[in-house]
């Protein structure tokens, strides 16, 4: 990493690896300029893993653009290497799927939403083959068996993910399909999908406040709540003030909430270390 970053000065890139799955992330007005810091770096990239003896597999090479343009959005990159090179480059693609979530250009995460509420209805058709009119599981069962997930808190997604839980609530309590929704939820004991994200959405925050000094979301924050991380590129602290205001995100929503949290932590706390933890202490009682 800290050879890239030698190299790569002035190119405005960041390159980010889990185990053997890297990404190279370039930030620039235009696309074109984006793609051409995107090559440089990828060169960059393969001549320091062939200097260290690793080999690099283009052909799974993939390309994805974050833009909320309406044109120009899947231009598409030649990569200097083959089989990307000359009449047959990368071209973009339509989702991006990192770590287990599934991007789009416009980061709506829509699509994300969209797969596993799919793959959760699909789920709670098939636990139906469970249970009959006369036999089966009882619903303090059934409930056992569900679990349900965090999307984006949109108009159009809430509906996918409420939809998908009347169906397990309806599985579950063996009502009419016609019945209500709040009084079906209320009966198998499920909250709504509404106050269910707002909860995950507020743990979220407030876990942020647990991450050591210099972990990389800090880096993304300003003022107290950077600690000891070097600002990047795109960090709050760079914007302006009316920029500031107008920009309403991930970060920036954590940020503001972790003002009102009181408790204070500390990942390397004294009782954390090993040796001294109260199961180490009092494990043979």
């Amino acid at each position: 990493m800290k050879l890239f970053r030698a190299r790569s000065v002035g190119l405005g890139c960041t390159l980010i690896s889990y185990v053997d799955d890297g990404s190279i992330i370039v930030q620039s007005p235009e696309i074109d300029e984006n793609c051409v810091m995107l090559r440089h770096a990828y060169s960059i990239v393969f001549e320091l893993f062939t200097k260290s003896g690793l080999a690099s597999e283009h052909d799974k090479t993939e390309l994805f653009h974050f833009m909320r343009a309406r044109t120009d959005f899947d231009q598409s990159l030649d990569l200097g290497y083959a089989p990307y090179i000359g009449d047959n480059p990368l071209k973009p693609k339509t989702y991006w799927r990192y770590l287990g979530f599934y991007f789009d250009r416009k980061v709506t995460f829509q699509e994300h939403v969209r797969y596993y509420a799919t793959k959760a209805l699909t789920t709670v058709m098939v636990m139906r083959m469970l249970q009959n009119l006369t036999r089966g599981l009882s619903p303090c069962n059934k409930r056992i068996l569900l679990w349900y997930f965090e999307g984006a808190k949109i108009k159009g997604t809430l509906k996918t993910l409420t939809s998908m839980q009347r169906k397990a609530a309806c599985w579950i309590t063996g009502v009419f399909c016609t019945s209500p929704t709040g009084g079906v939820e209320s009966l198998a004991g499920l909250p709504p999908i509404r106050l269910h994200l707002h909860k995950l959405s507020q743990r979220a925050v407030f876990r942020t406040a647990t991450l050591s000094d210099s972990h990389l979301l800090r880096s993304l924050m300003k003022g107290k709540h950077a600690k000891v991380s070097i600002p990047v590129l795109g960090a709050s602290c760079w914007m302006s003030s009316d920029r500031q205001r107008t920009v309403y995100d991930a970060v920036t929503k954590t940020s503001g909430k972790l003002d009102s949290l009181t408790e204070e932590f500390s990942p390397c706390a004294e009782e954390n270390t090993p040796g001294k933890r109260l199961v180490t202490g009092y494990s043979t009682i």
